[in-house]
């Protein structure tokens, strides 16, 4: 089962723009070690869509190989584009990801019966488990609940990733909850009040930095000790609100640099933060750096 944090890993970079994968390998083996429940890539905080398809391809090889089984691998392979959904689903499965998470077609979009038969497509393709990616705030539309009903009675789809922010809509979607489909909060800043809603934990862009804390919240929640998790989760969440101040993952990779990290710069269109959001965000960092070690 999925559970607890799961971190949406950074891609890293070389100087010249290419993939560091000797970098890479240093963070899957850091997340390993520091309480990560899972490990997603090629998503959001990847720039997942600014990579070839022969480079997804490699650092979903490397990363099988560097996890090797000792935690979850979730690999990013949705598109507004059916067929290559399908495609890369198909492709990374059988490269040996443990599940796929596949995010809600974007701009061209869709209606809700072509919303069902994407992921319907998508979970016959795939060798291993779907996660659904509901973020209408990057995609423009929002799953309807009833599309999440039915798509959550197939059963290659074990779950849906929320990151609507709407926890009314969370709420309705925790009545569709059980064994066989789960929820994971898609936001940080509101782990706690998903997890009470039933979620399993958190597919998580703080944990990049903060590992261990973000497992901390999920576990005081699962021994329903709510108060101290909030308690923790609030002591980071200015930080984790400054982690968003400009489009993810330019302030995360701001972040993780600041801290020794060393994981590069960005793929255009992607680019450096403000000189008045980077001041915010260091200031902040000063002030939690005693909290996240």
């Amino acid at each position: 089962m999925l559970k607890g944090s799961i971190v949406a890993l950074v891609t890293p970079f070389n100087e010249d723009g290419s993939v560091n994968f000797g970098k890479l390998g240093e963070l899957l083996e850091f997340h390993i070690a520091n309480n990560s429940g899972g490990i997603v890539i090629l998503g959001t905080t990847g720039e997942a869509s600014t990579l070839t398809f022969e480079e997804e391809a490699e650092i979903v090889k490397y990363s099988v190989k560097v996890v090797n089984k000792r935690v979850p691998l979730i690999v990013g392979s949705g598109s507004n584009e059916t067929e290559k959904a399908v495609t890369m689903s198909r492709k990374y499965s059988e490269l040996g990801a443990d599940y796929v998470l596949v995010i809600t077609p974007y701009y061209n979009k869709t209606n809700e019966s072509g919303l069902i038969k994407h992921f319907t497509a998508v979970a016959d393709a795939s060798l291993c488990p779907v996660i659904m990616y509901n973020v209408p705030g990057r995609t423009g539309m929002n799953m309807s609940y009833h599309a999440v009903e039915v798509l959550s009675k197939h059963p290659n789809i074990y779950g849906i990733k929320e990151a609507s922010g709407n926890m009314s809509y969370a709420m309705k979607i925790s009545k569709l909850l059980n064994d066989n489909f789960i929820m994971l909060s898609g936001n940080d800043d509101i782990i706690v009040p998903m997890m009470a809603a039933g979620a399993k934990g958190v597919i998580s862009v703080l944990a990049n930095i903060a590992p261990k804390n973000t497992a901390k919240i999920c576990e005081l929640c699962f021994q329903n000790n709510y108060a101290e998790a909030l308690k923790l989760a609030d002591s980071l969440l200015t930080f984790t609100n400054d982690l968003f101040l400009e489009v993810n993952p330019i302030p995360i990779k701001e972040a993780m640099n600041y801290f020794g990290f060393n994981v590069g710069g960005y793929r255009a269109p992607l680019d450096y933060m403000s000189e008045a959001n980077l001041k915010t965000l260091k200031a902040e960092m000063d002030n939690v750096k005693e909290l996240i070690k």
